[in-house]
Parts: structure tokens; C-alpha cells; sequence
């Protein structure tokens, strides 16, 4: 079976390919030129295309379905080799904005929310990818492939910045070793160039493995799905809570290098009745403490079946200024993608019956 040539840093590929300069060019013609086979790679020599092409695949996900949001936010459903699937978002932040003369003032701005595993292991109780269950972890590769996908399906150009968000199905640190491998890749100069300031890993909280990241000291930023301010409500929510309660995670926080420029965020996902109430804005705040930190609060966004319910706008907005006025950075995330199952908790695997 062939191997995945984006599985492989820029690095690696310099020790496996003669001489070993080829390894920039072609990491040139993957992430710059989006090219489709090895036989495109001009300045390689023929048998060198030969061997690239007889060893390595260079794609292993298909873009299956995508859907459109009324709010311009892309949902891809991408199938691998396997026949697993996968959800991923793109999600259009500014607009692009030309003058009178149709000359670009401002480029428009992406995130682009990638998965890291076939499903979670995690079991949130409000997420609707868990209810699947876990397949399987994402190769480097295929995470890489995602952004490299949605970037060329929507012609965003190679050196034309995007914000990477590790959101999507499954748990980042889970799958750890394949994630900080992706952040390598696309943060080389030599490919997509986003660099790892640009890139977001958002954990439900394993203290172990952040603590691990931390000193791998890669510039990343953080993102905590902490959603409770109590353990016996996080572990409702987050049956994980068990083995990571809150206190470990807050200790393992505070030891995480982060940028001076940067904060450390934390996701607080807002279920009516349950968390959202002033004494739970108390607790937050005294619970970060002495922490660079910045609140997102995040509407909880309904599925069939789900017992949870959507808090309204005036108990956000109580929040939300309780935190500032305590010294807290809050903001509201507005939730993109609603309309076509994008938004947080909502990505799911796809059975076969489900994709037409």
C-alpha cells in the first residue's frame, strides 16, 4: 500500500528523497501549487516523479457533500480511503472589501475548523458527535488535507493567511502526536506558512496531555472547553471531568506558555438552567484568577433528542457583563453554520445512508 506523502514534514521527506533539496520543491508543488499528481511536478526528474508516484499517494480524503449556511459558512463532509467520515467548516470571518476602482483593499478573512479523529472517545452529553462514538484517530496527513482542500476548493490562495481552529470531531490532545505533527506541516514556510499563533487546539481538558503540549513549547494557542464551574455539573456535561477534574485543568493552564500578546481561551458553552446563572458568572471569575484569560461564551445549539435547551439573549448578555465588569474578557460567540448542522457540538461521522 502506498504511503500518505502528506503524512510527512518537510523534514522527514528530505531524508527519504535524493537529493535532498527536492524535499522544498515539493512540498512547493503540494501546498502552493495544489497539484493533482506527482507527474505535474516539473522540476522534478522523470524518475524521481516515478518513484514519488509508485510509493506515495497524494490524497486520501474526497470531498463528498458540502452544504452553504444562509451566514456564508461552508460544512464539508469529506470521506477517507477507508470510507470513514469527517465534518469540517469553513467559516468566512470579514468580508473582502474593494474600492470605487474594484481594487482590493482588504482580503477577506477565514477560519477553517478541521477534525482530528473519526468520532470522540469523550462523551460530552450535549455534543452530538459523541453519540457516534469513536472510530478512529486522523493521520497528520489527513487533518493537513483538510485546509489544503477547502483552501483550493474556494480559491484562497496559498500565501493568503487563515486562522486553524483543532474544533471539530474528536479531541485534539487524544490524538496528540498526529495534531502537533499537522501543526509542523502547516506552519513550514515552505507550504501553507500558517503559522502555529494562527492555529487554535481546543481540549476538553486533559491535564496530562496539556501539560504535555506546554512543553513542547510549539506557540499554539489554547482553548479550554470548560463549560462548568462546579465538578458535579461539569461531570454531567463532561463524564471526562472524573479523571480531569477542574482543578487539574486550571493548574495545568497556568504552567501553559502563552504569548504575552495572547490569552489563553476558555469556551463556556451555556445551557438554559443549568450554567447560566449570576452565581455561576461568580464562580468563573473567581475560578480564573491570575489567569491571562478570555470568556467565549457559546449559545447551546440544539439537536433532536438532545434534553438541553438554548439559553435566551438576555441571560448571555447578564453574563457576559458580569465578567467584564469583574475583569474578565467576554465576548458572545455568534454561532455560524445553525442552519446546516456546522455549528459547535453538531459535526457528526456520516453513515452511508445519511449521505445523500
Amino acid at each position: 500500500m502506498k504511503k500518505f506523502i502528506l503524512d510527512y514534514t518537510k523534514e522527514e521527506l528530505s531524508r527519504i528523497v535524493s537529493p535532498s533539496f527536492r524535499a522544498k520543491q515539493i512540498f512547493g508543488w503540494i501546498y502552493q501549487k495544489n497539484v493533482d499528481t506527482f507527474e505535474q511536478m516539473l522540476n522534478l526528474s522523470k524518475p524521481l516523479r516515478k518513484e514519488l508516484d509508485e510509493k506515495f499517494s497524494l490524497s486520501m480524503l474526497e470531498i463528498v457533500k458540502k452544504e452553504t449556511s444562509m451566514d456564508k459558512s461552508v460544512k464539508y463532509l469529506f470521506k477517507s480511503k477507508d470510507n470513514a467520515t469527517i465534518e469540517s467548516v469553513l467559516l468566512p470571518m470579514k468580508e473582502k472589501v474593494v474600492d470605487n476602482n474594484g481594487d482590493t483593499k482588504k482580503e477577506a478573512k477565514y477560519t477553517i475548523c478541521i477534525s482530528s479523529q473519526v468520532g470522540c472517545k469523550i462523551g460530552c452529553s450535549f455534543c452530538l458527535t459523541a453519540k457516534g462514538g469513536f472510530n478512529r484517530d486522523l493521520s497528520a496527513g489527513e487533518i493537513v488535507e483538510q485546509v489544503l482542500k477547502i483552501k483550493k476548493d474556494n480559491f484562497i490562495e496559498y500565501n493568503r493567511r487563515v486562522n486553524i481552529v483543532y474544533m471539530g470531531m474528536g479531541e485534539p490532545l487524544d490524538n496528540l502526536d498526529n495534531v502537533v505533527k499537522a501543526v509542523k506541516i502547516l506552519s513550514d514556510p515552505d507550504g501553507l506558512a500558517i503559522g502555529a499563533r494562527r492555529q487554535t487546539i481546543s481540549t476538553s481538558g486533559l491535564s496530562h496531555q496539556i501539560e504535555r503540549l506546554g512543553k513542547m513549547d510549539l506557540g499554539v494557542l489554547l482553548a479550554i472547553s470548560l463549560h462548568a464551574v462546579d465538578d458535579k455539573t461539569r461531570e454531567e456535561l463532561m463524564p471526562i471531568n472524573r479523571a480531569y477534574n477542574i482543578k487539574s485543568i486550571i493548574d495545568a493552564v497556568k504552567n501553559f506558555p502563552i504569548d504575552q500578546r495572547k490569552r489563553v481561551m476558555f469556551e463556556y458553552l451555556v445551557i438554559d438552567s443549568l450554567n447560566d446563572g449570576q452565581d455561576s458568572a461568580k464562580k468563573l471569575v473567581k475560578l480564573l484568577h491570575g489567569i491571562r484569560a478570555k470568556v467565549n461564551l457559546i449559545y447551546f445549539n440544539p439537536y433532536p433528542g438532545s434534553k438541553f435547551a438554548r439559553p435566551s439573549e438576555n441571560t448571555m448578555e447578564k453574563f457576559k457583563k458580569y465578567l467584564n465588569d469583574h475583569g474578565v474578557i467576554c465576548t458572545i460567540r455568534k454561532s455560524k453554520g445553525l442552519d446546516i448542522s456546522a455549528a459547535c457540538g453538531q459535526l457528526k461521522e456520516k453513515t452511508s445512508y445519511e449521505l445523500d
